[in-house]
């Protein structure tokens, strides 16, 4: 029943109250209290009293909370409230003076938010029932906690969590976002104090709440415009403007002029990129919404700088810098006349662009993030021949440095680690491996599924594992180089790559440890039958289905 009515509320509060002028990120709510500034903090204030069927709504229309329930005496209004008078030796002291109580169920709401990943801080003390001087000390406060309608804390008791009364206990908590609104519910459930010692202190107890999202604070710098606009500075998407198209659509240079004057910082005369998801793929719309939240949170010189994006009705457009000389993948292996070859230097700085671009992302940003889908396609080359990673609709959050299980795989044939491909098994290992395809690719002008000398091996990389066995990796080296490479640097980027893509993801290095590799700062440790394990027949096997089958293995993904 309950669940039913906050969903009810939830609709109201969404869709009755005044439209939302501006998403936030953020809530802060000192519950039952005055406006209080806690560090760079600003808590609203939250002084409705009264119980009942009660609904408040913040004057900011952004938040507001329901209380059903009657503590059963006349006059107990002010019991809706507690209030501790006495200076508190805590930290904080000023969020856990006050704190609002519900005989029954007590929800928050929080409208008008981004869509996207949450910290929820719930902060408590027991003020009430409050020392051992007194028959009060004999209460018990018991409830139950949700989150997003997820029960986050059964039969929770404030004194026992926080050892003590007079002090405070923080819980922290992840939530999801995915419709605007987040809803937060206290649930007294009938277990601990009611009528004895006295009547009104029992009930759910709340002193503060905090939300913030986890990209906050990271510099949001995307910017939205419109359909027409971008539709005329596309010249209605003119085949002649478009630059590529890959699975979710295409993407057109756009030159900007009068029409589309200034995009940012941008001004006249810089070219850029739109690329046009399909309207009608809802695979496109999850990777157009994650490549948002993703590539608009990181700012590294090897990662592609989103501008910004338009959203009118089934239109879902992304505007990025324009990256002159296509990707990786044309330059490696294209056939159009004229293409230039990549000398060994631009080879060797391309390599270490992108394993500097991975070590931002896994390392030094602040979200940890998997791309789940690097390839020599979803690399780009600016005017100056350096590496950008671009496409992030596939990529997750790695959190906390917790392995994942993905059940729903996504990537791309010939790059995805096996670990991962078998059994969803992701960890930012899975770039690595995905890396020292690349590598391998570059070094030898070979794509790793399409290209290989005869029939007996499987891909790229299982040429280059029997020729380590042999003692012949040189043999890797693209011929069109001639002998204007050096060696020291190509056999160091060979066992580079093959280090990367040994088949424990236990066995790999880090990124950050892959740069000090290439650049010769570190030596590479090589392995003994590094490829070989209990599951490489395995994998062997499923590679050859999708390269004998009747779909195109170069562009094949799993989702």
């Amino acid at each position: 029943m309950f669940k039913s009515f906050s969903r009810q509320n939830n609709s109201i509060l969404s869709s009755c109250l005044y439209p939302c002028s501006k998403e936030q990120y953020s809530v802060h709510i000192n519950c039952g209290g005055k406006q209080v500034t806690v560090g760079s903090l600003k808590y609203d204030a939250d002084e409705a009293s009264g119980g009942g069927a009660k609904f408040f709504h913040h004057e900011t229309r952004n938040w507001g909370f329901s209380s059903t329930g009657e503590f059963g005496i006349k006059n107990f209004d002010h019991y809706f409230i507690a209030e501790n008078i006495s200076l508190l030796k805590m930290t904080n002291s000023e969020l856990y003076r006050t704190a609002r109580i519900s005989p029954l169920s007590l929800t928050y709401y929080a409208r008008c938010l981004g869509n996207g990943n949450y910290t929820v801080k719930l902060h408590f003390a027991e003020i009430v029932m409050r020392d051992n001087r007194s028959y009060y000390s004999v209460g018990r406060r018991i409830f139950d906690v949700y989150i997003q309608e997820k029960l986050v804390m059964k039969d929770f008791n404030i004194e026992k969590e926080a050892q003590g009364v007079d002090k405070e206990v923080v819980k922290v908590f992840k939530a999801v976002v995915s419709d605007r609104a987040l809803e937060i519910r206290f649930y007294w459930a009938g277990k601990g104090t009611s009528n004895a010692p006295r009547r009104g202190i029992y009930g759910s107890l709340i002193s503060a709440i905090s939300v913030e999202s986890d990209l906050k604070g990271l510099d949001l710098q995307t910017g939205f415009f419109g359909f027409k606009q971008i539709k005329a500075a596309t010249n209605n998407f003119d085949a002649a403007n478009k630059l590529g198209e890959g699975g979710f659509g295409a993407v057109y240079k756009v030159f900007c002029n009068s029409i589309f004057p200034k995009l940012g910082k941008l001004l006249d005369g810089t070219t850029i990129a739109v690329k046009q998801l399909s309207s009608t793929s809802q695979q496109g719309n999850r990777e157009f919404v994650n490549e948002i939240g993703m590539i608009s949170a990181l700012r590294h010189p090897n990662l592609v700088r989103l501008y910004g994006c338009c959203i009118e009705g089934n239109q879902l457009l992304l505007v990025y810098e324009y990256m002159e000389n296509n990707s990786l993948a044309h330059s490696l292996f294209g056939q159009e006349e004229g293409l230039f070859n990549l000398d060994w230097p631009t080879r060797q700085k391309i390599c270490t662009g992108i394993a500097r671009g991975l070590t931002f992302m896994h390392e030094e940003s602040t979200l940890k993030i998997v791309h789940r889908d690097i390839k020599a396609t979803n690399i780009l080359l600016d005017g100056d021949l350096n590496p950008k990673i671009s496409d992030f609709g596939l990529a997750k959050l790695d959190e906390e440095d917790k392995t994942r299980i993905i059940t729903r795989v996504a990537g791309t044939i010939g790059y995805m680690a096996p670990e991962y491909a078998l059994w969803g098994h992701l960890t930012e290992k899975v770039d690595v491996y995905s890396f020292g395809v690349v590598a391998l690719e570059l070094v030898s002008g070979k794509n790793n599924i399409k290209n290989w000398p005869n029939e007996s091996y499987v891909c790229l990389l299982d040429w280059a594992c029997v020729l380590q066995q042999r003692g012949d990796l040189m043999e890797l080296v693209d011929p069109m180089l001639g002998s204007e490479f050096n060696e020291e640097e190509a056999m160091r980027m060979i066992k580079v790559a093959l280090l990367c893509t040994n088949r424990s993801p236990t066995l790999r290095p880090t990124m950050s440890a892959v740069v000090s590799m290439l650049e010769g700062r570190a030596i590479v440790r090589e392995l003994l039958n590094a490829n070989s394990s209990i599951y490489s027949d395995e994998v062997r096997f499923k590679s050859l289905r999708y390269v004998s089958g009747d779909s195109d293995p170069t562009s094949e993904e799993f989702v």
